[in-house]
C-alpha cells in the first residue's frame, strides 16, 4: 500500500496519553507480565512458542482461565518475543532473556508507543491468518499448507486489511465522516467490495459483502485487545443464518446487531504510524504551530474548514496579534496559483484576531492584493475612517475570492450560490470582470460559466472568459 495524495489531517492526543493507554491495552499487559515472569526455567520451542507443559503457568499468571486460556497465554507470549519484551537467550536450550525493549515500557512515552506498534504489527499479521483448524487441515504431508485448498492468499488477505483500516482512518479523521463515532462493519465492508458507481448491489455483490463481514467480525475482535480498535461484534443470532440474514437490507434501527467498528485515539495514531511508512501524506493537526505564517497558509491548504481553524487557532497562541497579523499578511501576497486560497486562509486567520491587529490592517491597505481583505477586517470591526474600495478594486477582490473557493471546494452548492449572487447583484458583472488583471480571471469566469444554471447567464461567462485568455495572451 503506497500513495502520496495527502489525508485529511488528524487530531492526536498527546504522547502522554496515548502510552498510557497502550500500557492499558490487555494484550500489552499481558505481554510485558509475561515478560516480566519468565526465568531461567521458561522454555520455548524452536518457534519461540512457550512449550506446551508451561502455558498453564502462563496462564496462572495471567489470571485466565476457561477452555481459551492457553491459546491467550500463548498469544501474549508471541506478542512479547516479536515486540522485544523478551528474547531468545539459547535457541538449542530452549532458554529465553527478558528483552531491551521491556525497560523501554517504564521509559519514555515515545519509547512505550514504539513497543506498542511492534506489538500491533504482530496483531495485524495474525488477524490476516485463517483459523488454526483450517491451517492444520490444509497441511499437506510435507509440512508444508496447501493455499489452495484455504482459498487464502497471505499477501491479499492483508492488503483487504489494509484497505479496510484505510478506509476506517479515513471516516475518523474527515471532516464529513464518523469522527469519534462508531462504523457499521457493513459500511466497512460494502467500501472494499461495492465499486463506487455501482446503484443497486447485485446478489453476487451482496454475498462478497455478507463474506467480508464474517472475516472482519473475526479480525476485529482478534484487533481489539491491542487497543487499535473498540468493537462491537457481530450478534450471534445473525451468525446462526449468515447466509440468509447478513445478505439482507440491513435497517438502521438494526444496524448495530450486525457489527460496529470505533478507530480509538491509540489506533489512529498507530493507523498514522502506518500509513505514513506506507508512503502516505498524514498531516496531523498542529504540526504547523511552530512554523512560520507562509507554512501554515500554504500547510492549511488542503485542510477541511474544522481542520484549518484548529491549526491556525494553536499558530495564532504562540504569536501576538499584531506581529503575527502582520506575518500572516506577509505571506498572504503572491500572483501564482495558490495566492488565492493564501489569502482565504489568511482572512479566516485574521478573523480570530483582536483589535490590536488593527495597525497590520492599515499598513496594507493600498495593498493592491491585500486592500480589499484589509477594508473587509476593518469594516466588521467598525474602524473609523476607512477608505472606500475603487470599483476595480471590489472586481479584483471577487476574482480572488471565488478563485479561492474553486479551489478550496471545487464545484460546491456554495460556490454556485456565490456566483448565482454575483450575476444577479451585477447586471454588467461580466463587461467588466473580463478585464480585471487577476491571474485566475479566465478561470473564475470559466467556472461561473459551468456552475450558473441560466444558461444565458452561463453563456455570458464563456464569452467573458473568451475575452479575458485572449487579453492575456492565452
Amino acid at each position: 500500500m503506497s500513495d502520496s495524495s495527502p489525508l485529511p489531517p488528524v487530531r492526536l492526543h498527546s504522547e502522554a496519553e496515548l502510552a498510557r493507554a497502550a500500557l492499558s491495552t490487555p494484550l500489552l499487559a499481558r505481554a510485558a507480565r509475561l515478560a516480566r515472569w519468565a526465568g531461567p526455567d521458561t522454555r520455548v520451542d524452536a518457534g519461540g512458542s512457550l512449550v506446551e507443559e508451561q502455558l498453564p503457568a502462563a496462564a496462572e499468571q495471567l489470571g485466565l482461565t476457561g477452555d481459551d486460556a492457553a491459546a491467550y497465554a500463548a498469544e501474549a507470549w508471541r506478542v512479547a518475543l516479536d515486540s522485544g519484551l523478551v528474547e531468545i537467550a539459547d535457541e538449542e536450550s530452549g532458554t529465553v532473556r527478558a528483552g531491551e525493549a521491556l525497560a523501554l515500557l517504564t521509559g519514555s512515552p515515545h519509547e512505550v508507543l514504539t513497543v506498542w506498534l511492534a506489538a500491533l504489527e504482530t496483531v495485524l499479521a495474525d488477524a490476516s491468518v485463517p483459523d488454526l483448524d483450517d491451517l492444520v487441515d490444509a497441511l499437506d504431508e510435507g509440512g508444508e499448507i496447501d493455499f489452495a485448498s484455504l482459498d487464502w492468499d497471505p499477501e491479499s488477505e492483508a492488503e483487504f486489511l489494509d484497505g479496510v483500516l484505510g478506509n476506517l482512518y479515513l471516516l475518523t479523521v474527515s471532516e464529513d465522516g464518523a469522527g469519534d463515532g462508531p462504523v457499521p462493519l457493513p459500511a466497512l465492508a460494502a467500501s472494499m467490495i461495492v465499486p463506487d458507481d455501482m446503484g443497486e448491489p447485485t446478489d453476487d455483490i451482496l454475498e462478497q459483502v455478507s463474506d467480508a463481514m464474517m472475516r472482519l467480525d473475526d479480525q476485529f475482535r482478534t484487533l481489539e485487545p491491542v487497543g487499535l480498535v473498540e468493537y462491537r461484534p457481530v450478534d450471534e443470532a445473525l451468525m446462526a443464518d449468515a447466509d440468509e440474514e447478513l445478505a439482507a437490507p440491513v435497517e438502521e434501527a438494526d444496524v448495530s446487531r450486525y457489527g460496529m467498528v470505533r478507530l480509538t485515539p491509540l489506533g489512529a495514531y498507530g493507523l498514522r504510524a502506518r500509513l505514513m511508512e506506507a508512503g502516505f501524506e498524514a498531516p496531523v493537526v498542529g504540526e504547523l504551530a511552530d512554523k512560520g505564517a507562509d507554512v501554515l497558509l500554504d500547510g492549511t491548504a488542503a485542510f477541511g474548514p474544522a481542520a484549518a481553524l484548529a491549526e491556525t487557532e494553536l499558530w495564532l497562541n504562540r504569536h501576538e496579534p499584531l506581529s503575527g497579523a502582520r506575518e500572516l499578511l506577509a505571506a498572504a501576497r503572491g500572483a501564482d496559483a495558490g495566492g488565492p486560497l493564501r489569502r482565504l486562509r489568511c482572512q479566516q486567520a485574521l478573523s480570530l484576531v483582536g483589535g490590536e491587529a488593527e495597525p497590520a490592517l492599515r499598513e496594507v491597505l493600498d495593498d493592491p492584493e491585500l486592500g480589499g481583505l484589509a477594508r473587509v477586517w476593518l469594516s466588521e470591526r467598525g474602524a473609523a475612517e476607512v477608505p472606500a474600495p475603487s470599483q476595480d478594486l471590489v472586481f479584483w477582490l471577487t476574482i480572488d475570492t471565488v478563485a479561492a473557493q474553486l479551489a478550496a471546494e471545487g464545484n460546491s452548492e456554495e460556490l454556485q450560490a456565490l456566483v448565482e449572487g454575483l450575476a444577479e447583484q451585477h447586471s454588467g458583472f461580466f463587461a467588466a470582470a473580463w478585464r480585471v488583471e487577476h491571474p485566475a480571471t479566465a478561470d473564475v469566469l470559466e467556472a461561473m460559466g459551468r456552475l450558473h444554471p441560466d444558461k444565458k447567464v452561463a453563456k455570458e461567462a464563456r464569452k467573458a472568459a473568451f475575452k479575458a485568455r485572449s487579453q492575456q495572451g492565452g
